[in-house]
């Protein structure tokens, strides 16, 4: 990884930049007007671009950048203002003055979510071991505006920890939280799914097992709550309560604790 400016840069972009290279111990290259592929091929590595309103991630191999968006978040939240019911909600069952940790954290639809719900009172924590994608979505959650008063304070709220899930759930005393929640990458993979495929790369292989389990329902209050594929294996064999949804390609599950 390299980091660089976007094309029309300033001087405080080229700082910004700069800075961001050396938090993330990885080498500035001036941007001197080369396009993307340029930089591809003489530097043969993924490229940080340093915006003046984002940070962008561009993959080798793939044509789009990775960069934090809270477009599905703000579905979501408006939906929820308008009194709607969103699955995830149901099954976490949060409240206003409840806490939550996300252990895999993504792009943080879920946490943005959370946070709106269990509003000032409440703690919203998203894991995440990637530490470029938590780089990029902390600086997302803390300097994105989205026009929406209650889901701007909602994302600043949300403490983003750069942690493996099984080591930050260790750490963590008896009944930490109300909620531990999980959705980590699917077994079976689910086409045409562009976003998915974008943040793939980023994601860490440790699957859900037996140990980060059993540490998640130590750590939680009331409940540990698994997004999956409908197909997945996971429900069954660490015995979740699957609440399914005929229509759609994932369910959620929780177990009660």
């Amino acid at each position: 990884m390299i980091a660089t400016t976007s094309l029309r840069t300033t001087k405080q972009i080229t700082e910004k930049a700069k800075r961001v290279a050396t938090e993330l111990n990885i080498p500035y290259i001036d941007r001197n007007d080369q396009p993307i592929p340029r930089l591809y091929n003489v530097y043969e590595c993924d490229v940080l671009v340093v915006g003046s309103n984002r940070l962008s991630i561009y993959q080798l191999g793939l044509n789009e950048p990775l960069f934090f968006h809270p477009n599905s978040a703000m579905f979501r939240v408006k939906r929820f203002f308008r009194g709607e019911i969103d699955p995830f909600l149901k099954v976490s069952k949060l409240s206003s003055e409840m806490s939550i940790v996300d252990c895999t954290l993504g792009l943080a639809s879920d946490s943005i979510l959370s946070s709106v719900v269990v509003g000032k009172k409440g703690h919203v924590v998203g894991v995440e071991g990637n530490r470029f994608l938590s780089y990029i979505v902390r600086h997302g959650l803390l300097n994105w505006q989205t026009g929406l008063k209650e889901m701007d304070e909602a994302m600043r709220r949300i403490d983003v920890v750069e942690m493996k899930n099984f080591e930050y759930l260790r750490s963590q005393k008896d009944n930490s939280f109300d909620v531990v929640y999980f959705d980590p990458m699917f077994e079976f993979q689910v086409k045409k799914s562009d976003g998915i495929n974008k943040i793939r790369q980023f994601t860490l292989s440790d699957p859900l097992d037996e140990e980060t389990l059993e540490e998640a329902k130590r750590v939680a209050r009331q409940r540990v709550v698994l997004k999956d594929h409908w197909k997945s294996t996971r429900f069954d064999r660490f015995g979740f309560n699957v609440f399914k949804r005929p229509t759609s390609k994932f369910h959620y599950a929780s177990i009660e604790l």
